[in-house]
């Protein structure tokens, strides 16, 4: 009887071990799960708080100079973005201030003084065009290549400018010319497009039309040159150096596109010595650009257009 009492109290004992132990199995997940979720809220809302301390740091220190690496790419970017709008200004109004175009134009070279003129002009980091004549010593094979190779406008006088022989028919003259072409071609490359007449489209010795050789040069595509301005070499080897530059100087005013006429021949050493005072008194005038002869470029002309200006 009282063995039967002790086993069922052990039972009920058993029973309530096995209850407690599955209440707390239960209890003490809910339990933790609750702490846990009432952490996590707190977290949250600590990390809120952070990131507005942060934000209220960033713009404190954005005010006070301190600069991030993408403020400062995006500094740099803007002042690049300044300094181009700066440049472009600066361009447009020095271009608005060029109000003139000058063509320094050589004719009859190469010359012993071909070297010295093309070392002024580099110098004074100048372009021009040289109307050249047909010569074969080494000399002249020598200059054709370096005005090409320095930027210069290499274009056709004649090949042998002899002007009896020239202008003796149509025939004789696309003859010669067609001649100081392809010599040139040959030795430098460049297909030359520009031409002078001998003498000028103007001149008077010709037993040609002039307009019928114009009109061979237009189907051809080849542009002619003559000039406004002259130098005044052509007149006398010894003209002083002075009367040289007043005469390439002083007609600017009077013209908006300036095309002097020089020669690049043996005798003219005072051309030569003028060259970089030309240069000078051009550039301080501050209006008016010097440049070689492009397809750009609006032809003066004698015959025709009759363009002086």
């Amino acid at each position: 009887m009282a063995g039967g009492y002790d086993r069922r109290k052990r039972i009920r004992r058993l029973k309530k071990i096995i209850l407690g132990t599955v209440a707390a199995a239960i209890i003490i997940p809910v339990i933790v799960s609750i702490l846990l979720g009432v952490r996590v809220v707190s977290l949250r809302n600590r990390v809120k708080e952070l990131e507005a301390m942060l934000l209220t740091e960033k713009e404190k220190n954005a005010g006070a100079g301190v600069f991030t690496l993408a403020s400062v790419e995006e500094s740099d970017r803007n002042q690049e973005k300044d300094t181009q709008e700066m440049e472009g200004e600066g361009a447009q109004a020095e271009s608005t201030d060029i109000q003139k175009e000058v063509y320094f134009t050589f004719d009859d070279g190469p010359s012993a003084n071909t070297d010295e003129i093309l070392d002024i002009l580099k110098e004074y980091d100048v372009r021009a065009t040289f109307f050249v004549v047909g010569k074969t010593d080494e000399h002249s094979v020598r200059m054709y290549q370096r005005i090409v190779d320095e930027g210069h406008t290499l274009a056709m006088h004649s090949y042998s400018h002899k002007y009896d022989e020239i202008y003796a028919s149509r025939e004789s003259y696309v003859e010669d010319l067609t001649k100081l072409q392809e010599y040139l071609y040959q030795i430098t490359g460049v297909w030359p497009r520009f031409c002078r007449f001998p003498g000028g489209s103007s001149n008077t010795v010709s037993n040609v039309d002039m307009t019928e050789l114009i009109e061979y040069l237009d189907e051809n595509g080849i542009t002619y040159f003559d000039w406004n301005i002259s130098s005044g070499d052509a007149v006398r080897e010894d003209l002083s150096v002075d009367t040289i530059v007043q005469n390439c100087v002083g007609k600017l005013d009077n013209v908006n596109i300036g095309m002097i006429l020089m020669h690049d021949a043996n005798d003219k050493i005072t051309t030569v010595e003028a060259l970089p005072e030309v240069i000078k008194a051009i550039r301080e005038r501050g209006d008016t650009a010097i440049l070689p002869i492009t397809d750009e470029t609006k032809p003066v002309q004698h015959v025709l257009s009759n363009n002086i200006n």
